[in-house]
C-alpha cells in the first residue's frame, strides 16, 4: 500500500473532475437525445419542440407541451421518473471527486498523530 497516503497533486484531482464532468455531460447528452426522440415521436414534434420539451422535463421544470395518447403519457412519465434518477447520479458524478479529497484530506489528517505501527503488533 505505497503511496496511499498522500493526497493526489493538483493536477491529478483536475483530471479526476474532468473525467467525471465529461461523463455526466454524455449522461446529460444522452437523455436529452431520448428525450427528444420520444417526444418527436410520440408527439409529432419537431427537433426544436421535441428538444424543448425534453430540457424542460430534464431540468425538473415540467413539459411545455401536452401529449395526447396513451403512449405518450407512459413515455412521459418514465422519461420523468429517469430523469429524477439521472439529477442526483450526474450531481454525485461531479461532487464524487471533490468529496473524496475532502474525506481523504481529514482521514490523512487523523492518521498523522497515531503512532507508527510494526507487523505483528
Amino acid at each position: 500500500m505505497m503511496g496511499r497516503g498522500r493526497l493526489a497533486t493538483r493536477a491529478v484531482f483536475a483530471a479526476r473532475v474532468w473525467a467525471n464532468a465529461v461523463w455526466a455531460v454524455a449522461i446529460v447528452v444522452l437523455s436529452l437525445a431520448v428525450g427528444m426522440a420520444g417526444y418527436m415521436g410520440f408527439g409529432d414534434m419537431g427537433a426544436a419542440q421535441g428538444f424543448a420539451n425534453a430540457a424542460m422535463i430534464l431540468s425538473g421544470m415540467g413539459p411545455l407541451d401536452k401529449l395526447d395518447t396513451t403512449g405518450g403519457y407512459i413515455f412521459e412519465g418514465i422519461y420523468a421518473l429517469v430523469c429524477g434518477l439521472v439529477f442526483f447520479a450526474v450531481a454525485g458524478l461531479i461532487l464524487a471527486p471533490m468529496l473524496h479529497r475532502l474525506l481523504h484530506r481529514f482521514h490523512l489528517e487523523d492518521t498523522a498523530d497515531e503512532p507508527a505501527h510494526r507487523l505483528g503488533d
